[in-house]
């Protein structure tokens, strides 16, 4: 079985005026992950979105110190982008449709989605979404570390640093035995 994970595709990681926007990189692979979203969801695969989720100036959390505030819990900034946005919230009710909060760059560090993925049989994660060389990136290296096989779909992913984006790309592939396409 396989998963769809669409990470971190929010207003401040995507939109012109989002708080930490990888812009124009970011907006150009939305109908590439509507697509995905369909054709995972028509399969009756699990369309899964990891969400960084913060709160207005914690003193605790380190990216507090290496960014501007941004996908701060409930605002807009958090909300799904464009798109993806309203297929959520068409799919979201659906038993293979799931969003939680994360914490970390990883969308495995503090969270119960390992235990999602194993309890549903799936093995193959397609890894999407923001940013190619931070939260994607960090999300892979778990998955390969508890064993998944990946897929990145180059189209479905984006940074606002096109070197970083290029970088991890290639780590994917060379390092994590990942699958480009």
């Amino acid at each position: 079985m396989k998963a769809l994970l669409i990470i971190d595709y929010t207003n401040d990681f995507v939109d012109d005026k989002g708080a930490l926007t990888c812009g124009k990189a970011g907006q150009a692979i939305e109908s590439t992950l509507v697509d995905l979203a369909n054709e995972f969801h028509t399969n009756g695969d699990c369309v899964i979105f990891p969400t960084d989720t913060h709160h207005l100036n914690d003193p605790y959390h380190p990216e507090t110190k290496l960014f501007p505030p941004h996908n701060i819990a409930d605002t807009w900034g958090h909300e799904l982008y464009g798109n993806l946005n309203t297929w959520f919230k068409a799919y979201q009710d659906s038993p293979s449709v799931y969003q939680f909060a994360k914490n970390r760059y990883s969308s495995f560090q503090n969270t119960n989605l390992d235990n999602y993925l194993r309890s549903r049989g799936i093995t193959d994660l397609w890894l999407s979404g923001v940013c190619t060389d931070i939260c994607v990136l960090h999300t892979a290296i778990a998955a390969y570390n508890l064993n998944y096989s990946l897929t990145i779909p180059k189209d479905a992913v984006a940074s606002f640093d096109q070197a970083g984006h290029e970088w991890a790309l290639n780590h994917f592939k060379n390092c994590l035995g990942a699958t480009i396409v």
